[in-house]
């Protein structure tokens, strides 16, 4: 009797023990900027006692789980350009306690972000070919002629620009039409100005960036080579604020502040004038005018749905080349992007996105006297979508998610004999996603997932898109990762590679006739963290490029499609350094890159491929609120095909040639094998200075920009008629001026 007493005592003190040891609690918190409570995405949150922590989404939240419970901790959270800040919290069993941290704004705290860094563990989140950009980082890198997001990518490796005229990028040897481009979560389907010079966001409502060069998630869809994912600011809930802009090209301004349970912003830009364009087209006249307009309200209060965040959102831009000569054909682009989100968090560590977007995009163009037929293009995009993400007691998260899109096609065309017809197309997509990331071993983290292809708008596809992300810490100071995953894609823009400027670039569903694009990527990388303030990340890739359509630049019968079918691959590494301090900041990155495509069995190198790429960024932080940034680029020469000679041709119709109706003949040129000769080398030094001024009523920010100091002779292409030489951007200064209330 007394040993059955001596082994139910022991049981109980392990059951005891056990109990114990399971006690557990959540801490989750939202980090802001005092001044504004703007979130600050990608903040460092630590935990002293435990030396774990986290870093918040890109809505400012953290969660942190499976910590001792009954215990009070030390909190330390950071953000570069803010002081750091220590707060106590206490956790409790089986409970979330909630964090609302407020930052304030200071110069680089360099040292209390050094100590945060040597007690956090390594970050065991998955994190293939990710960058993230903040706004203050978008500011420092030299400007075209304003501050541009769509420009600041090239400056990362994988990125590749084929001309300084235009802010459209090719990554890792894809198309500039297997990107991705979202504000908030809604597509942009051509987010540029003045035919392509730089984006229609405006970077002054910019939160982050986010941008994925491959090996995404299973929540990032419909794109083949990238996605960039811009996150806008809330508005300032504590204050009316805004500010003014002038450039030598468009005024713009901003305006936000608190309403009732909630914040807006309303930002607009309008063009002034345009002769600095000449600048970047050799001198030609380029009559454009355009304009941009964004709104957002925030809304929630604890009665009405407690807990959640109702946002509407919208984007509205146009432009127009309209030339004075009735021979000279205009041109239109515009957005119109409407959208309500509504954001969640629930009683645990479960979070709910609802989201319901309209996105349209309309290219035009119209004939008046000239010899180019009328052509128009539109796309409308419906889509609901619903996504969770809950974090276990285990730290592990669960991502899942679907949505519902109508997509909707016009592509109006008129041929020599005045015959209109629509070869647009309509349908109905789903798509599912399904996501687990293992994160509990401290060290190694894993993504796993997939997305599914429920229901196609019109070419067939897989049906599974599987995809893989693994990290593995073994010290601190160094992080393995790899990615490998199938992409599909439902939509494309219809190009013409031989085409130097494009100004009719019509976005389609891909015909039943074709199969969906679909590519393959595999990534391998380390980053090494010699120090907080260095670091070097280097990756490799290989991209198989299954399926894509592309323009038949061969037609000459009617019957003959306007799409084919053409396939490609891509390899290469890259290494980019990175070094931050309190006097000055470098970067630099450089990649070697292959890219190859094939059609109808001809494989050649592809106008944007570039075998070297190099990249030397430079920030100086000096006395007096002045800051000095250079910024050095150099490209290996792109591919393009040398004229030969001419012969004379049939004039049959093309899907986007038009040709004079008077003729029968015409002179065609006759050309070597594709993209058989290398135009020369590219760089470029580009410099900024900026000074702010802060006096009691408001903030004054002043910047210079010289865009190739040097006055380098970039080769933009050789004109097939005359065969004259046409150069890149020369020696340009330009400024802004920028007053913050």
């Amino acid at each position: 009797m007394r040993q059955i007493k001596q082994l139910l005592f022991i049981s109980f003190l392990i059951f005891a023990g056990v109990s114990i040891a399971q006690e557990k609690g959540t801490l989750r918190g939202i980090v802001r900027d005092s001044t504004s409570q703007e979130v600050l995405p990608f903040s460092t949150v630590m935990i002293k006692e435990l030396g774990t922590g986290a870093s918040t989404n890109n809505r400012g939240y953290f969660v942190l789980t499976s910590l001792p419970a009954n215990k009070s901790y030390t909190v330390i959270v950071s953000y570069i350009g803010f002081s750091s800040k220590q707060v106590t919290a206490k956790v409790v069993a089986d409970k979330v306690t909630d964090l609302e941290i407020f930052l304030v704004p200071s110069k680089i705290q360099l040292q209390e972000i050094e100590l945060v860094g040597r007690l956090v563990k390594a970050e065991n989140t998955p994190s293939v070919s990710t960058t993230t950009i903040s706004a203050k980082e978008l500011n420092s890198i030299p400007k075209g002629v304003e501050t541009d997001v769509l420009r600041s990518l090239v400056t990362l490796p994988g990125v590749q620009s084929t001309g300084d005229v235009s802010a459209k990028f090719n990554v890792r040897g894809g198309e500039n039409n297997q990107n991705l481009i979202m504000l908030d979560g809604m597509p942009i389907y051509y987010p540029f100005h003045a035919i392509g010079l730089f984006s229609v966001v405006d970077p002054d409502v910019i939160s982050s960036v986010e941008f994925f060069r491959g090996g995404y998630p299973s929540n990032y869809g419909r794109a083949l080579s990238s996605v960039l994912k811009i996150v806008t600011k809330e508005g300032n809930k504590n204050r009316f604020a805004g500010n003014f802009n002038a450039s030598l090209l468009s005024l713009k301004g901003l305006i936000e502040g608190p309403i009732p349970n909630g914040s807006f912003y309303f930002s607009g830009r309008k063009s002034t004038s345009n002769d600095i364009l000449k600048k970047f087209v050799d001198q030609n006249e380029l009559p454009v005018e355009f304009y941009d307009a964004s709104l957002k309200l925030n809304f929630s209060h604890p009665s009405f749905f407690a807990g959640s965040k109702f946002t509407l959102q919208g984007l509205f831009s146009e432009d127009n080349l309209n030339f004075a000569k009735p021979t000279d054909p205009d041109y239109l682009w515009s957005n119109k992007i409407l959208g309500l989100k509504i954001f969640s968090v629930g009683t645990d560590a479960l979070t709910l996105d609802l989201g319901i977007v309209y996105s349209q995009y309309i290219n035009s163009i119209s004939q008046k006297k000239s010899a180019i037929k009328p052509k128009e293009n539109e796309i409308d995009d419906f889509t609901l979508s619903t996504d969770f993400a809950y974090t276990m007691s285990s730290e592990d998260e669960i991502n899942l998610g679907i949505d519902l899109k109508y997509l909707k096609t016009k592509l109006f065309l008129e041929n020599r004999f005045g015959f209109r017809s629509d070869v647009g197309n309509s349908g109905l997509s789903s798509n599912a996603y399904f996501g687990y990331k293992f994160l509990q071993i401290s060290d190694v983290g894993i993504d796993l997932g997939t997305r599914l292809n429920i229901a196609n708008a019109a070419a067939k596809g897989d049906f599974f898109e599987p995809r893989i992300n693994v990290s593995y810490s073994p010290i601190p100071q160094l992080i393995f990762k790899a990615a490998s995953g199938i992409y599909q894609q439902d939509i494309t823009t219809i190009s013409d590679e031989r085409e130097v400027l494009s100004l009719f670039d019509p976005v389609i569903i891909i015909p039943d006739e074709l199969p969906k694009s679909k590519a393959v990527h595999h990534i391998v990388g380390m980053t090494i963290k010699l120090t907080t303030a260095f670091s070097i990340e280097t990756e490799g890739y290989y991209k198989n490029i299954i399926s894509a359509p592309t323009y038949n630049e061969e037609k000459v019968l009617f019957s003959e499609p306007d799409l084919l079918e053409s396939k490609g691959e891509a390899y290469g590494g890259e290494i980019q350094t990175k070094y931050r301090s309190n006097l000055f900041d470098f970067s630099t990155s450089y990649s070697i890159n292959w890219a190859f495509k094939e059609v109808n069995g001809i494989k050649y190198a592809p106008r944007f491929d570039s075998r070297h790429n190099l990249n030397l960024s430079f920030t100086l932080h000096l006395p007096a609120d002045f800051e000095f940034s250079a910024n050095w680029v150099y490209n290996s020469g792109h591919p393009f095909t040398k004229q030969l000679g001419y012969y004379q041709k049939l004039s049959l119709d093309n899907f986007l040639d038009d040709y004079k109706t008077y003729q029968l003949l015409f002179p065609v040129r006759y050309f070597d094998m594709k993209n058989s000769s290398i135009l020369p080398d590219y760089h470029r030094l580009d410099l900024i200075l900026s000074k702010t001024v802060n006096l009691s009523f408001v903030n004054l920010h002043f910047d210079i920009s010289a865009i190739n100091t040097y006055n380098r002779k970039n080769i933009f292409y050789f004109d097939q008629t005359s065969g004259k030489r046409v150069n890149m951007l020369p020696f340009l200064l330009t400024g802004t001026i920028k007053a913050e209330l």
